[in-house]
């Protein structure tokens, strides 16, 4: 017989696991999202905060987080079972991003396949803050793929591992965080300073989930007719060229499994940016978009896979150590003697 916090593990492991088949099948509602709620009030908190001050922003950052980590740790103490399954799958699915960036860069390639530009650049915005304008068909390509390949970390990867290590507290204090990173985590006057704290805190979060999307990259690189190999020698040889510790590793992940070469100039209102390229192949087109989107939807797979391991892994450790301990000769304590 299962014991209650074994069977409360693999509730947390279900939960990760049907929140993300949710993800694919549930659309987000228009209006309404926890998420988005959360960013209205975050918005509401940064604007009576404000200040061009670090230790601020450290003190808006904590006043956001705090009470998402919270919530989840309530709701989570007070379910078991079926009832934490299905809390743990509502939230995943709350906080998960990945059809959506899927739908809205599948926007973008049909847009440049019936080679309607303007179209193109309207879309572009809903995946990443490039400046449409000015960019032409590559320029459009390269921005997709690259959001896609540094959101599927974001979106994805990093909520569920955090999910699988912490349950709902680490679902929601992740995607608060990451929220918070995006309002007010950019180099702009307002938050230079301000928006240090979240951006830190981001950076942290997403160290070890960025490797490990690169990691699964690699492995999901066939599904995109890739190279395994490629994708991880361009991962390991290219991704600390990124000015960000994190983004750079899911791009060159994803360079090196599509064969392509992305990085360059990019323009961020009148903020312009000289990234080095990664990876050695040809410049993105539009069915490469496409190829991408393909390349993510395997690696979610394989990162709730991931998430739902973690979960368990506690638990199977120890049931193997007690197996061990019953297997171990009752006499064997005393031959020592």
């Amino acid at each position: 017989m299962r014991r209650p916090h074994q069977r409360s593990a693999w509730s947390v492991a279900a939960g990760l696991l049907g929140g993300a088949v949710l993800d694919r099948l549930v659309p987000d509602p228009p209006r309404g999202h926890p998420v988005a709620v959360f960013g209205a009030a975050a918005g509401r908190l940064e604007r009576a905060l404000h200040a061009d001050s670090r230790p601020r922003g450290a003190v808006f950052t904590a006043l956001a987080v705090a009470p998402a980590a919270a919530l989840g740790a309530l709701a989570q103490a007070r379910t078991r079972g079926a009832a934490r399954a299905a809390l743990t799958a509502a939230a995943t699915w709350t906080v998960l991003g990945g059809a959506m960036l899927g739908r809205e860069a599948e926007g973008v390639a049909a847009a440049l396949e019936a080679g309607d530009l303007d179209d193109a650049r309207l879309r572009l915005p809903r995946l990443c803050g490039r400046d449409p304008h000015a960019l032409d068909e590559k320029g459009i390509a390269r921005a997709a793929v690259e959001s896609v390949a540094e959101n599927t970390s974001d979106a994805v990867v990093a909520p569920l591992l955090w999910g699988g290590l912490l349950g709902v507290p680490g679902l929601l204090a992740y995607r608060a965080a990451n929220t918070l990173d995006a309002m007010v985590g950019h180099r702009s006057p307002r938050h230079a300073r301000f928006g240090w704290a979240a951006a830190r805190l981001d950076d942290v979060l997403n160290w070890a989930p960025a490797r490990l999307t690169a990691g699964l990259t690699a492995l999901a690189a066939p599904v995109a007719g890739g190279s395994a190999g490629a994708a991880l020698r361009v991962a390991v040889r290219d991704g600390h060229r990124h000015p960000s510790p994190n983004a750079g590793r899911c791009e060159a992940a994803f360079a090196g499994a599509l064969g392509l070469r992305l990085g360059g100039r990019n323009v961020y209102g009148t903020r312009v940016e000289h990234r080095p390229e990664l990876g050695e192949g040809r410049r993105p087109g539009p069915g490469d978009i496409r190829r991408a989107v393909r390349l993510a939807r395997a690696v979610n797979g394989l990162a709730a896979l991931a998430a739902a391991a973690c979960a368990l892994a506690p638990d199977v450790a120890a049931g193997a150590a007690r197996a061990a301990r019953r297997a171990r000769p009752a006499g064997s304590a005393g031959s020592a003697r």
